[in-house]
């Protein structure tokens, strides 16, 4: 009954947030910005400030169209979509040294072409898929979960 309830509330808040007016985008000052494929861009990527319970690798970006996140502060969960100019190699030593850092406990760790991380910290589950995207490159995709009520038999 609990799974029910919590599903249903994040469908609530699903809805809800869809029937929001769509925000307006602020055009910065004129400027050049590059992204991790060195083309040139228009805007400066997304922030990543409101992430202050998991490490985030320097000249990280964020992908909009892959990312959906609920919550915020050290409370979101959902799934947090990045590149970094790294590869996944490093990304995975990343990872495996900082979330320590930042309280997460490791759960289970996969390193191969895809490697996946799980991490652990209060009632919350994190999982971080790396996966390379050119010789010195890395699409992360970080997905955050409240950890599964177990069920008696």
């Amino acid at each position: 009954m609990r799974q029910f309830g919590f599903f249903f509330t994040i469908m609530a808040m699903l809805a809800t947030t869809a029937c929001l007016p769509a925000t307006t985008t602020m055009i910065p000052p004129s400027g050049s910005y590059s992204g991790i494929d060195g083309e040139a861009m228009d805007t400066p990527p997304p922030a990543f400030a409101q992430f202050t319970d998991i490490p985030i690798p320097d000249k990280a970006i964020m992908d909009l169209d892959k990312t959906l996140l609920l919550g915020s502060s050290n409370a979101w969960i959902g799934r947090l979509v990045f590149s970094a100019p790294y590869n996944t190699s490093g990304m995975f030593d990343f990872y495996m040294s900082e979330m320590t850092k930042f309280g997460w406990h490791e759960v289970t760790v996969v390193r191969s072409e895809s490697s996946v991380m799980t991490f652990k910290l209060d009632a919350r589950i994190a999982t971080i898929q790396l996966n390379n995207v050119g010789s010195n490159a890395s699409r992360v995709s970080f997905t955050v979960s409240p950890e599964g009520v177990k069920q008696s038999r």
